[in-house]
């Protein structure tokens, strides 16, 4: 069976749980902040919760005046279909495009010349002179990198999604307004948009356990209580049992679904 909104995979998990041969004894608003819970822990960890992506964004007076960029103003990434995350949707900030100087296009760009006069002479040579292949070709895109990290180098940020204030130290006075940046981050995929979320194992089983914590919470209270028919409550044993599971399931997405940590490098 497909899932592929909200309502759904709270009656899927309904349904594992038991459903309607055994009465589930959970708020229906419950489950939806169950579902919430589950949907933020699969963004910030999943590897499908989240796409890296470049936002174009116009930097204007108002922020060079307050010093940061509210990423809340930032458009969603441009494509073909539009329908991308937006800069509400941005979790973290990786870096930002280098602008000034070395990112000219023209002409008389050190590039654009390197290209120009080299790139054809790499397997032949020029002026006669024999070819060292790409070996010296890279060597030399490698010294020009290193004199434009010298003298421009990666603009230092500091971004926290709770404020949504993306800080590029020290470089907004420098840039006039109506300039464009491109920021690096990885923004979180909205559900509604993107249904197939929803139809994933692990969020199914994720949703399914937190709704059955919450279940045995909520029975916890009449523990031992016999009912009529020799029936006793046991919620605390439901509340112990979807809590090992769901401590299994972040243990096993840690090791299959979470992105490895990058190295830095410094």
């Amino acid at each position: 069976m497909a899932v592929n909104s909200r309502e759904e995979i709270i009656e899927y998990a309904l349904r594992k749980l038991g459903k309607p041969v055994i009465q589930i004894n959970v708020d229906y608003r419950q489950c939806e902040d169950r579902v919430d819970e589950a949907l933020l822990f699969f963004s910030e960890r999943h590897f499908d919760g989240v796409e890296r992506g470049y936002f174009k964004y116009q930097v204007t007076q108002t922020d060079i005046d307050r010093q940061y960029i509210n990423t809340d103003d930032i458009g969603s990434i441009s494509g073909i279909t539009g329908d991308g995350p937006s800069g509400s949707d941005i979790l973290s900030v990786t870096r930002i495009m280098q602008f000034g100087n070395f990112t000219s296009s023209s002409m008389f760009d050190i590039r654009y010349q390197l290209a120009l006069t080299d790139y054809f002479g790499i397997n032949r040579g020029l002026g006669g002179s024999p070819s060292q292949g790409l070996a010296s070709y890279d060597s030399t895109k490698k010294y020009i990198k290193l004199i434009q990290d010298f003298f421009q180098p990666e603009k230092s940020i500091r971004f926290s999604k709770v404020t949504n204030k993306l800080f590029i130290d020290g470089t907004l006075a420098d840039i006039s307004p109506g300039s464009y940046i491109i920021v690096e981050a990885y923004a979180a995929l909205n559900p509604a948009t993107y249904t197939e979320i929803w139809n994933d194992r692990f969020l199914l089983k994720y949703v399914t356990a937190l709704i059955k914590k919450q279940w045995g919470s909520n029975m916890a209270k009449y523990d031992g209580v016999q009912l009529p028919g020799g029936i006793t409550l046991k919620g605390a044993q439901i509340y112990a049992e979807a809590s090992q599971e769901i401590a299994d399931i972040e243990v096993d997405f840690l090791r299959s679904y979470e992105l490895p940590v990058d190295f830095m490098m410094g």
